[in-house]
């Protein structure tokens, strides 16, 4: 086992936010104390986010709230990635039909575009992204724009979103209604794209940032696009099945319970003759089985079980669940 946190191997965290650090408007227990304590460890600290629906001063302010350590700048978003993406490819002053937030027509109108609200005003872009308050007919204005030719950007493709009731439709099940009905597909601005950490990354000074999260298709494959080391966590959305059947690209560095595993020593996973270790727990592969021995509730079996179903199936585009057979004695 490392004889130190896993926390302090790298200088920086680049936390995601729904289901890390918060789920609706409350606190995942042992979040805050886990963040707070970075500060002491002399470690950066950034919140790398898909949703658009506030402005980071007001994500800002919401952490600070929850006792979270928090600046505005602490705070990238992909309503910004998306307001940047437009800036680069249209002419300043151009007019964008906002199908979202007014936190996202706030970052629209800071990079010199124009924020309207109607196909009426002439809109050549529509950028898209997450709002509860998002309704039939402000997809239709959508529709309508995108197919007419106008340039499509979307914040994020996140299907689903977590809240404190449980897991809702998140901004990817917008989209696809305004692209099951145009035959288009926009371009994406925020997670799981580089850029997003590379922002965050660089507003720190970081050279060896951690990212976590707890989804594999944003979150951990953002940051393996972005060549940072990563760490899903079990607070959100993806599980142990799932994390052990994902393609290669979605595949984390780390897999840990909560925050608080950060500032503890993560476990050395072995190897011998094809049967791998970590902690009391071991896993081997025979064809698409794997066998474990050890506790379903113990997270070492379920990193044994990935070290040796990843090395296994070391390349795939597309996720494989493989058999579990389970051995307690």
């Amino acid at each position: 086992m490392t004889a130190v946190p896993l926390i302090s191997l790298f200088d920086a965290l680049l936390a995601d936010l729904d289901g890390v650090v918060y789920a609706g408007p409350h606190a995942i227990p042992g979040a805050v104390d886990s963040l707070q304590q970075l500060a002491g460890l002399g470690i950066g600290l950034g919140y790398v986010t898909n949703n658009a629906s506030r402005s980071p001063a007001q994500v800002a302010a919401h952490l600070r709230d929850l006792g979270a350590p928090a600046e505005d700048e602490q705070v990238v978003s992909s309503s910004q990635a998306a307001a940047e993406l437009l800036a680069s490819l249209l002419a300043p002053g151009a007019k964008v039909l906002i199908t979202g937030s007014p936190a996202l027509a706030q970052e629209i109108e800071l990079v010199g575009l124009t924020a309207v609200r109607s196909q009426a005003e002439d809109p050549v872009a529509v950028v898209q992204g997450f709002s509860p308050d998002i309704g039939w007919k402000d997809l239709a204005e959508a529709t309508y724009v995108v197919s007419a030719g106008a340039l499509w950007v979307a914040t994020n493709t996140d299907m689903s979103i977590p809240q404190a009731r449980g897991i809702a439709p998140g901004n990817g099940t917008l989209v696809a209604a305004v692209a099951a009905a145009t035959g288009q597909r926009p371009q994406v601005a925020g997670k799981p794209e580089a850029p997003l950490f590379h922002a965050a990354a660089k507003r720190l000074a970081a050279d060896r940032p951690l990212v976590v999260g707890d989804r594999l298709d944003t979150d951990i494959l953002g940051g393996n696009n972005a060549g940072f080391s990563t760490v899903a966590v079990l607070t959100g959305v993806d599980t142990r099945e799932t994390i052990l059947a994902a393609r290669t690209a979605e595949r984390p560095d780390y897999l840990i319970a909560s925050l608080s595993d950060l500032h503890y020593p993560y476990p050395d996973i072995d190897q011998t003759d094809g049967i791998y270790r970590c902690g009391r727990a071991t896993a081997q592969v025979t064809g698409q089985t794997v066998s474990i021995q050890g506790a379903e509730d113990d997270l070492d079996s379920w990193r044994a079980a990935c070290a040796a179903w990843w090395t296994a199936v070391p390349e795939t585009a597309e996720a494989v669940a493989p058999k579990l057979e389970w051995r307690t004695h």
